[in-house]
Formats: C-alpha cells, structure tokens, sequence
C-alpha cells in the first residue's frame, strides 16, 4: 500500500487523561467538554463555522499501535471483523466523532461530546449536515442493533490499549 501524508491541523484537549474510562463513543460523552486548539496558521479556515450546530471531526489514533482483523469489541462478547466495529487500533488509525459546537473564541473552538484522550491529533473538521450525513431508505446497524445503545455507559478497557496512561497535563 502507497503511504498518504496528513499533518495535524491542531490538537484536541480533552479531560481524558487516559484511554482506559474514555467514552466509547460520543453519546456517552454528552456534556463533556473538551477544546480544539487549531494551528494559528489555519485559523482563517473557521470563518463561518459559528453558524452550524454540530461538527465531523476526523483524527489521529495516536496511541494506537498494530491492528488485528478480528476483535471483540467494547459493546459485545462475540469477535467480530475489525471493519465491522469501531475499535481503534486499525490499519490507517483514524477515528471519528460528531460533537456539538459550543463556541469559538480565537481560534480554539469549545465543543460537547469529546470522546477522544486529550493530545489527540485533529486531522480535519467539517460541519455536519443532515440533509448530506444522514442516509435516507433503511438503515441497518448489524450486530450493533442489538447493542448500541449500550454505547452511551460503556467506558474504554484495555482491549485496544495495554495499560498505557498519558501524563497529566502541565
């Protein structure tokens, strides 16, 4: 596979120290605030953001390292295919979020719903639309139908992780 290049375009500050007791997913992040320090180069790029609701943040799995195909994921027992989950170890470690605009104030940007470990690399934001990010017909969820809502209490173990903590922020 030919390697892609991506740059962070800012850092995510979040009150997870540690990967183990994050929340798996958003919805069980609600009402956790976190802030999303953009490169001052970069600024120029929120011109206009104020007006939507809800931001796709796409970033870098930093802690993340190797991959199996087959994992048992956070929400259920059974092993499943790594692309039919979430997990974070994957082979390009990339994740994604949809969390709440609060506000922004030169340039750091205060958002709900951070389920991501504070340091995490941003590698692009774009402005959630329905109209264009929620697909219309049915929708099927899989083995996750049965389980997703489980999403909002479960916290991150060490599955995906070892027991490697961050230090706390200085």
């Amino acid at each position: 596979m030919e390697p892609i290049k991506y740059s962070a375009i800012g850092i995510i500050r979040t009150p997870h120290r540690s990967r183990e007791g994050t929340p798996i997913q958003p919805s069980g992040a609600r009402g956790v605030l976190g802030r999303i320090e953009l490169y001052e180069d970069l600024r120029e790029g929120l011109k206009d953001l104020e007006g939507f609701s809800h931001l796709i943040l796409l970033y870098h799995f930093h802690l993340s390292e190797g991959y199996e195909l087959a994992v048992k994921p956070f929400l259920d027992q059974t092993v499943h295919g790594l692309f039919s989950t979430r997990a974070p170890r994957r082979p390009n470690a990339l994740g994604l979020s949809v969390v709440r605009l609060v506000s922004i104030i030169d340039g750091v940007l205060v958002v709900d719903g951070v389920d991501m470990v504070d340091g995490t690399p941003l590698v692009d934001i774009k402005p959630f639309v329905p109209d264009f990010d929620v697909p219309g017909g049915e929708i099927r969820t899989g083995w996750l139908e049965r389980n997703s809502e489980r999403a909002r209490a479960i916290r991150a173990d060490t599955r995906f992780t070892g027991d490697i903590k961050l230090p706390p922020e200085s």
